[in-house]
Formats: structure tokens, sequence, C-alpha cells
């Protein structure tokens, strides 16, 4: 089981946050660790997967499924830039990520938590701080 929290702080400093809890999948592979989970109505993403892929310093989130027309990727590795693109029911829209911390403590029986923290900038639509917290119990 998967306790999800995820926090946007606008530019303006408005606050948005989201909880749900749902079922995930974690397993080893080529010396990373995956976690898979479906998202939800209360994410805003229903019919979509996420898969976290842990390895060394960096976690790279992609999300795919029927609600989206493009996967999303995103590369989380503290103090440095990703550069992608983030599907929209509009589009694809370039997207800059900037990862101001990230920790996760996994036991190797699959608990624990992961922590990022991210500014990340939709060109010419939004601009804002995130935080995720997956608690894996």
């Amino acid at each position: 089981m998967l306790k999800i929290r995820g926090k946007q702080i606008s530019a303006d400093s408005e606050e948005d946050q989201i909880e749900f809890v749902t079922e995930g999948k974690i397993y080893e592979r080529n010396q990373a660790v995956y976690v898979v989970y479906d998202e939800s109505e209360v994410s805003g993403m229903p019919g979509c997967k996420t898969s976290l892929k842990l390895k060394g310093d960096t976690i790279r989130m992609r999300r795919f499924g029927e609600s989206v027309i493009l996967d999303t990727a995103i590369e989380f590795q503290k103090g440095r830039r990703y550069e992608g693109f983030y599907d929209t029911p509009f589009g694809a829209i370039e997207m800059e990520v900037l990862t101001n911390d990230l920790v996760h403590n996994l036991t190797p029986e699959g608990k624990g938590s992961i922590d990022i923290d991210y500014h990340i900038s939709l060109k010419g639509l939004s601009e804002g701080r995130s935080k995720l917290n997956i608690q894996i119990i």
C-alpha cells in the first residue's frame, strides 16, 4: 500500500494539496528499485500509471496509460535541472524541473518513504514548487 501526498505551491504562494492511498508494486531489476502504482480521480489522472525508478541518487518518474496522449518522464537528481515535455489534454508543453531535494530510505523489505522537492516550469503556463511524499506501508 502506498500513501501519496502531493503539494503544489504556485508562484504567488497559493498551496494546493492532494492525498490518496493506493495499491502499488515494488520490485528490483538491474540494480534499480521500481515503484509502480495507478493514479486516481483525486490526482486528476485516472487511467494513468506512474512508475518510479530509483537508482543511486536519481529517481526517474514516468507516467503512461490510456488517459495520457504522450508518455511523460521526469528525472530528479538533487541540484540538477531536467528538461522535457509534460502531456496535457491540449498537447505536450515544454517543461523544466529543478530538484531542490531528494531523499529515499527504502528498506530491503520494500518499506519506507520517498520525498522529492522540486521547482517546475511549464513554459508559458505555470511555474511553482512541488513536494511529493510517498510512504510505502
